[in-house]
């Protein structure tokens, strides 16, 4: 039976951390044995709002590799590219850029927010303002029928249905395929300081890459329930992020479950669980260094498996859009 074709990937703006593990490598993880699976590094992307740091994004490029490598992805297994270096990307941009409104870019409520997130105002980067429509390229070009991404991103992925339906309608074909989003059964991590999201930006993350040493610091500051100033006060779980952590890390869930009991009942301390999840994580980040410092021994060897990703993901973007001019009666060539 054919694989159902998987679309996923990160931009390269930073290191990733546990709340990237957790709202989507995990998945790819599974998928990478299941499905036909693309995972994008989109360097294009990340340069519609880091236009002014292009030597930034290139050592992300690797550092996101790394992160890819040291958590068990498989570049065998999954098809792991470059965004930037397959120009049919680009090429299906400019054609999709015709069946979309600028009405329409302005109200997708995914780009607004980003805006508003970015400080942007008027003074948004047409590059950044098209996003959608690149990414719509993206998941058409590779005919993903499966999406992972999280709930903020599914106005992208209703963009993209839209372009699709448009399309094939109006040149009468059934060329691009409709994608379906999937969502994350965690649909993300809170950050160490309590935030609702753990971010490269926001100073609350543990990397994939943090040593031990880091490690310890960030789960010894994490914000935890502020009412609970002695050991026997009782405690808060809900919107505590040790115990959210716990709930995802530690596969033991009765000992969380007793340590939660302890904690609201009061006469379990903080800094008790704290040292129990820095326990846990360090079970979790420990094969993964490992792993990490075997493949950094040799930085050429990953650009090398990434330049293999980026031959054969271009392969099925040139065959897409030869369908697609040809559906569009502009393959003059040909004709």
């Amino acid at each position: 039976m054919k694989k159902k074709i998987v679309l996923t990937g990160d931009r390269p703006t930073g290191p990733l951390h546990l709340g990237h593990y957790v709202g989507s490598l995990s998945n790819r993880l599974v998928l990478q044995s299941s499905h036909q699976q693309y995972i994008m590094i989109a360097d294009m992307q990340a340069l519609t709002d880091h236009a002014d740091r292009p030597e930034e994004i290139r050592r992300n490029i690797l550092a996101v590799a790394l992160d890819y490598l040291s958590v068990g992805l498989d570049f065998d297994q999954s098809t792991v590219f470059i965004q930037s270096m397959i120009p049919e990307l680009y090429e299906l941009t400019l054609y999709y850029l015709n069946l979309v409104t600028w009405n329409r870019l302005k109200h997708n409520p995914t780009v607004k927010l980003e805006i508003r997130q970015k400080g942007f105002k008027e003074e948004v980067p047409a590059g950044f303002m098209i996003y959608p429509i690149s990414q719509a390229a993206d998941i058409t070009a590779f005919k993903a029928e499966i999406v992972p991404v999280g709930d903020d991103q599914l106005p992208m992925i209703e963009q993209t249905a839209e372009i699709v339906r448009k399309f094939n309608r109006l040149y009468q074909c059934d060329v691009l395929i409709e994608p379906v989003a999937m969502t994350p059964e965690i649909a993300r991590l809170p950050g160490i300081d309590g935030g609702a999201k753990m971010g490269k930006t926001l100073n609350n993350a543990i990397f994939l890459s943090d040593s031990p040493e880091e490690v310890q610091k960030k789960v010894m500051r994490m914000y935890t329930d502020p009412n609970h100033l002695h050991v026997n006060d009782p405690g808060q779980v809900e919107g505590n992020p040790v115990f959210t952590y716990l709930d995802v890390f530690d596969p033991d869930t009765e000992k969380v479950q007793e340590m939660k009991e302890h904690y609201q009942k009061g006469g379990l301390g903080d800094v008790v669980v704290k040292k129990h999840l820095l326990t846990i994580l360090e079970k979790f980040l420990s094969p993964v260094r490992d792993r990490r410092r075997k493949y950094a021994e040799n930085s050429r060897e990953i650009w090398e498996m990434l330049f293999e990703g980026t031959k054969k993901a271009s392969l099925q973007a040139k065959t897409t859009l030869k369908e697609v001019k040809e559906a569009m009666h502009i393959d003059y060539l040909q004709r």
